[in-house]
């Protein structure tokens, strides 16, 4: 019998497969680390290849975990990092350059020319997001017009673009479907939210020819088969990381936000059935779209996260693991004044300043590493809350955050968050919330659930972190907080 749903994770920095049962219970993981590429100051790239042959490892490495086969698996998801650009040869299936990643900034020049042409706001009101290196399309028409001939052959149907979901959908399916869905359009800049289509205006303004496009469907979908595992799958679902995510913390009603903490840090606040414009530069997009309707969100989105505490294993060498980034914190009674802005790739939101940098502030010679450490813990909780401040300036008061993400396997960080937020923080039991959204997806296109209510009766809270902190420590804190942020963005200036 096929009782289980493969969710493929693939992520910023690993790829993962998780083996969910109809009640959300994980039955089997497998996780595996890639390379970062950085060619160039502020450039990000992924190795194609490498999230192909990830992805395939990790899919048996579930299997291997829950000791099954591939005749209990009813159907795949994917969720992935959004934003992130290919392009291949529609023939071949060869990528024509590497992956370029969310976070890089190698067309921050090219964004000022446009918003200095006056082109933002037709682009913000179409799409629901800003003129930043952050999304697809300059990425995208980068490539066209950096790798020889690739603009001629793109113009004569020869070049396949997509975004993660799509380049993996295209290889499981060997080469079959070239389709995303609406979510991950979203991201592009070349999709009118309102429409629900890829937009002549937009296309034009990037110069993207038409036919490189693919197939916009639903999040859960019927998009074709894999076989790779020794029998054809359906692949039912689809979903940018973040809008999983959402899904898989059940934020199915407007005002229910949740924030997810891995490489970056990303809010969505559920807004229904309306495109909410944000005057404190917070985007709209797509939360879900079933069935031909789109539900939107209200999104913020922090470009470093969990990448500030890799960067401390790895770099700095001053913990062994992630994980080992709570006792250094909680050791401390304060933060000795230190604040740590980890503007590696710029700063997202609310500030959008991709060139900024980062930088460690209000050092002190008896300073040492577990304050780094927890400045950097703190850093995370900061930028939340300059989230939920905006957000509060867009009329819109959130009661609860529901998280999740890697990050908030640390207790500390959780409970300094509810501090920070005057909030409660609600972790829940299962913290693979990503994953577990196309999960949900593939159930709903499996006839599993019969709505998305049935959905939420599955969601369950492990832990809930109430504020306790005095309201003058808080403002103190944060005030300290946003004086490191003016001196990076003076600085860059």
């Amino acid at each position: 019998m096929s009782e289980l749903i493969l969710a493929i994770d693939q992520g910023t920095t690993s790829s993962r497969a998780i083996l969910f049962d109809r009640q959300g219970g994980i039955r089997g993981m497998a996780q595996q680390e890639f390379p970062q590429i950085f060619p160039a100051d502020g450039w990000v790239e992924h190795n194609p290849e490498d999230l192909i042959q990830s992805t395939r490892a990790v899919c048996h490495g579930a299997l291997d975990a829950a000791g099954v086969d591939a005749a209990r698996i009813a159907a795949v998801g994917i969720t992935n990092q959004r934003e992130t650009t290919l392009v291949w040869d529609r023939l071949t299936g060869k990528p024509i350059y590497n992956a370029i990643v969310w976070q890089d900034r190698r067309t921050a020049e090219y964004c000022r020319r446009l918003k200095q042409q006056g082109h933002e706001a037709m682009v913000r009101r179409k799409t629901g997001l800003l003129l930043d290196p952050y999304f697809s399309a300059t990425k995208l028409r980068w490539i066209l017009r950096n790798q020889p001939d690739a603009s001629q052959a793109a113009a004569a149907g020869g070049l396949c673009f997509g975004t993660v979901d799509t380049w993996l959908l295209w290889h499981l399916s060997k080469g079959r479907r070239h389709a995303t869905d609406a979510t991950n359009a979203s991201r592009t800049l070349l999709y009118d939210i309102h429409q629900g289509a890829w937009d002549d205006e937009l296309l034009s303004l990037f110069e993207i020819p038409r036919g490189i496009l693919p197939e916009v469907c639903d999040s859960a979908a019927d998009f074709g088969t894999c076989d790779f595992l020794g029998r054809e799958i359906p692949i039912f679902a689809i979903a940018g990381d973040q809008q999983a995510a959402t899904i898989g913390q059940a934020c199915f009603k407007p005002g229910m936000v949740k924030s997810t903490y891995g490489t970056g840090c990303f809010m969505v606040l559920n807004t229904g059935d309306k495109v909410v414009e944000s005057q404190h530069r917070l985007l709209g997009t797509v939360a879900y779209q079933l069935d031909g309707r789109r539900t939107y969100a209200l999104e913020g989105s922090i470009f470093v996260a969990g990448a500030a505490i890799q960067w401390l294993r790895d770099a700095l060498k001053v913990i062994d693991t992630a994980a080992a980034s709570e006792a250094p914190a909680s050791a401390l009674s304060d933060n000795h004044g230190v604040y740590f802005v980890p503007a590696f790739t710029g700063l997202g939101a609310p500030y959008w300043n991709p060139d900024a940098r980062g930088a460690v502030l209000g050092l002190t010679r008896d300073a040492g590493a577990d304050h780094l450490v927890r400045a950097a813990l703190e850093a995370v909780c900061y930028q939340t809350r300059d989230l939920t401040d905006a957000m509060a300036g867009d009329g819109i008061h959130a009661r609860e955050l529901r998280v999740d993400g890697g990050m908030v396997a640390n207790s500390w960080m959780c409970q300094f968050l509810a501090d920070t937020l005057d909030m409660t923080v609600k972790r829940p039991h299962v913290r693979e919330t990503t994953a577990l959204g196309v999960a949900f997806l593939c159930g709903l296109k499996l006839g599993w659930y019969q709505s998305l209510d049935e959905i939420a009766a599955l969601w369950g809270e492990e832990r809930a972190f109430e504020a306790g902190m005095a309201g003058e420590q808080r403002q103190r804190n944060y005030a300290g907080w946003r004086k490191a942020v003016a001196r990076v963005n003076q600085i860059m200036d």
